[in-house]
């Protein structure tokens, strides 16, 4: 049986309490999703700067009414640091007078010290565009927005802290595949951010004796990621384009690579990160992606394909060439054996698989945005 497997059997034996901070957004959702089905006890934190509530609702249909009883949601900002210690707080018998789920919670009164026993750490201006257009405002949140819940988690005692890290933090080394202890200079406010998490996270393990895990996300994308708005994931972006029939653009010629990676492999690297046992897998920092790479020109066709296979109408247009976008990198491929080898990650979907399990949640949303097409 797989690590993954035995974790999740584990946690259904024995259910733990979990905050999951930018819940409402696509990968928080999805976590939440997860964690839900397998009956554990959830307090969410979001302040929808970027999530949404029907990504909640979306979740609330999906699971029982019995799962969905476990769940407390916070509606508040990680910038400030008496909602992130409220959040955490909720998880416990003390905040059962705020949240009417914890008092049915078995682990409520485990340890005295910690309220959750794992958070999520989720929630982030996640957008190298806007956070060149106001990088002022994506530090308030990445940076003193983080700081705020590892000095929350700190205080509660947590038992480990979980975080959104990012390949932004590889920069401008030209090397591939991407591996975790070799990194070159930031290209954008956004990779700066996550790379000083790492710098945070890292001090709060050595200082305070927290047990931190970072996972560098690779172009995660699936169901409920948003395909609206300027700073959308191309993904999303062009499905909804070729169903409406808009234009689709490709920033520079086509050739530019990323090593995409389906949701449910985010979802089991954070479960893996936060229930593992081992001490050499703890406090380390992990790619979360595929291991392959896929260029911009192989994702419109394969997009595309999909799209036709499903009987789904396509509008046969060229996509339409432009400038490379600022901050970017022109490649990316994760080097995972560190994942592999340490928590047991086996990423179960590639690019085209995800892709399949995917589509039908990106075409329905895009009908229901552009009705009759």
């Amino acid at each position: 049986m797989d690590t993954y497997q035995v974790q999740r059997d584990n946690l259904v034996r024995s259910p733990k309490r979990w905050l999951v901070t930018g819940v409402a957004g696509f990968i928080g959702s999805n976590l939440l999703e997860t964690l839900l089905n397998l009956g554990q006890h959830v307090v969410g934190l979001d302040n929808f700067a970027t999530g949404h509530r029907r990504n909640l609702e979306e979740v609330r249909i999906s699971v029982s009414p019995e799962c969905w009883s476990r769940f407390h949601f916070i509606e508040g900002d990680i910038r400030d640091l008496e909602t992130c210690r409220h959040a955490i707080q909720a998880g416990s018998a003390k905040g059962a007078q705020d949240d009417p789920h914890a008092q049915d919670d078995p682990h409520a009164q485990d340890d005295p010290h910690s309220a959750i026993d794992y958070v999520l750490h989720q929630a982030a201006i996640g957008s190298v565009p806007r956070s060149i257009e106001d990088p002022l405002f994506t530090n308030a949140n990445n940076i003193d927005g983080f700081l705020n819940m590892l000095v929350a988690a700190r205080d509660a005692k947590v038992r480990r802290f979980v975080y959104a890290a990012s390949s932004s933090t590889y920069g401008d080394h030209p090397g591939l595949p991407k591996v975790e202890d070799v990194i070159g200079k930031p290209l954008s406010p956004y990779a700066i951010t996550k790379y000083v998490n790492e710098l945070y996270a890292d001090v709060f393990v050595r200082t305070y004796g927290m047990s931190c895990t970072g996972l560098r996300y690779f172009n995660v994308f699936g169901k409920r990621q948003d395909p609206e708005g300027a700073y959308a994931a191309v993904i999303p972006k062009w499905i909804a384009a070729m169903i409406s029939g808009a234009d689709v653009f490709i920033n520079g010629d086509g050739s530019t690579s990323r090593d995409f990676c389906y949701v449910e492999n985010a979802v089991q690297a954070n479960i893996l990160a936060a229930t593992t046992e081992s001490e050499n897998a703890a406090n380390q920092v992990y790619n979360v992606a595929v291991g392959d790479k896929t260029t911009l020109n192989e994702l419109y066709e394969l997009i595309r394909e999909l799209l036709e296979i499903r009987q789904v109408t396509v509008k046969q247009k060229t996509p339409f060439y432009r400038d490379f976008r600022r901050g970017d990198v022109l490649h990316s491929q994760a080097d995972i054996s560190k994942a592999r080898q340490l928590l047991g990650y086996a990423p179960e979907f590639n690019v085209r698989q995800g892709l399949d399990a995917a589509l039908e949640w990106y075409v329905t949303f895009a009908r229901q945005q552009y009705p009759g097409k």
